[in-house]
């Protein structure tokens, strides 16, 4: 029975490796991609980074520029990630199975955690274009939507894990809802929630450049404007500053979670 159990296993996985080999092939067919052409271009691209894509004396002149723009993105991810993180725990605290209010109440959270969370960044930043043009609050809704559909996500499993024993018992002495909530699921799960809450900054910094390219602001802006205006020099500076400034805050962020957790 086991060998026929296998047997059938084999097959299956062989069929859909093949299915993905197919489709591989036809794509690479149906673009013209070619691997030896891929890898022929490879020293070409780094010779033209190196003589082009370098930071000059001219392109330094427009560092406090560029450092007043990475400056408004990160305040922008910062405060659209906080505002998100408040929103989101309470709305895990209805849709956690540990704290939910009743059914209804915690099927509405989970609804509206994956609708947020399912949609990608740059969708939710041409929809928002529509609304609020090319502007900072534009991206800040961007960033606050998925934020808060990721966040709340990742609160209603924290809450779950990490209060079910105390809740439980704070049941049984007969203590209310809300102080069961306050005194025993916000304390019990603060830890991981902060460290759920500085990853998500970090992510933001990242989507945030992409999301200055489409909405015309912050760092973002800065890296497009250069580049079409085919100033490599500013835009490999911009490139620098934005790495420069993930690390750190990766640094940091690293930091705070090795203290808290």
């Amino acid at each position: 029975m086991q060998d026929k159990y296998f047997a059938k296993k084999r097959i299956k996985s062989s069929l859909i490796l093949f299915i993905i080999i197919a489709v591989t092939y036809g794509a690479i067919i149906l673009t013209e991609f070619s691997m030896a052409k891929g890898l022929a271009s490879i020293p070409k691209a780094i010779e033209w980074a190196f003589t082009n894509f370098l930071p000059n004396a001219s392109s330094l002149d427009r560092l406090p520029n560029i450092l007043d723009k990475l400056l408004e993105t990160v305040l922008v991810s910062i405060a659209a990630t906080t505002f998100a993180a408040m929103c989101a725990l309470m709305f895990a605290i209805a849709g956690s199975n540990t704290t939910k209010v009743n059914n209804f109440f915690s099927t509405v959270a989970r609804g509206f955690a994956t609708l947020f969370r399912n949609i990608d960044i740059a969708a939710w930043s041409m929809i928002l274009l529509f609304s609020f043009g090319q502007s900072s609050l534009t991206g800040f809704f961007a960033l606050f939507f998925v934020s808060f559909g990721f966040l709340t996500r990742a609160f209603i499993e924290v809450i779950d894990e990490a209060s079910n024993s105390s809740v439980e018992a704070l049941q049984a002495t007969g203590a209310t809802y809300f102080t069961i909530v306050f005194q025993s699921v916000v304390p019990s799960s603060i830890a991981q929630m902060i460290s759920w809450v500085l990853f998500v900054v970090e992510t933001n910094i990242r989507s945030a450049t992409l999301i200055g390219i489409l909405t015309g602001t912050g760092i973002g802006f800065a890296f497009d404007l250069y580049y079409k205006s085919m100033n490599y020099n500013a835009a490999s500076l911009v490139v620098i500053v934005i790495v420069f400034t993930i690390l750190t805050i990766e640094y940091i962020s690293n930091y705070v979670r090795r203290v808290i957790l």
